[in-house]
């Protein structure tokens, strides 16, 4: 509680924060994730289907290759808001949190790199 000059106390400001209420980065765009999703989802069955199919080694390939950017696209978007979101969120606390968030988010971009 701090005090104004009228003497009348009033609460100390909340340092809590949407993520502290469960609401991940993503939250806002979950519908358009999940749409984007199903469509990878839609890829990868065709990519199935090419090989029941007996289709040309090279076109499906060329899916592989469109199913891989699309998962690439949106591992980086769902990254973007984990920084937005979850790293700022964190660096608004301060301390350990913030250290703890970076490093988490290093290692992601490490995964991501590697594949």
């Amino acid at each position: 509680m701090t005090t104004t000059e009228a003497g009348a106390a009033t609460p100390a400001p909340s340092t809590e924060t949407p993520h502290d209420r469960g609401v991940h980065g993503y939250h806002h765009q979950k519908d358009e994730h999940l749409k984007r999703l199903r469509r990878i989802e839609g890829q990868v069955r065709g990519l199935q289907r090419m090989v029941d199919e007996d289709v040309y080694c090279i076109d499906i390939l060329t899916q592989v290759s469109a199913s891989t950017k699309a998962l690439q696209s949106f591992a980086l978007q769902l990254l973007e808001e984990h920084l937005r979101h979850c790293v700022a969120d964190a660096s608004i606390k301060g301390g350990d949190e913030i250290d703890a968030k970076v490093e988490e988010a290093t290692k992601a971009i490490a995964r991501l790199l590697r594949t």
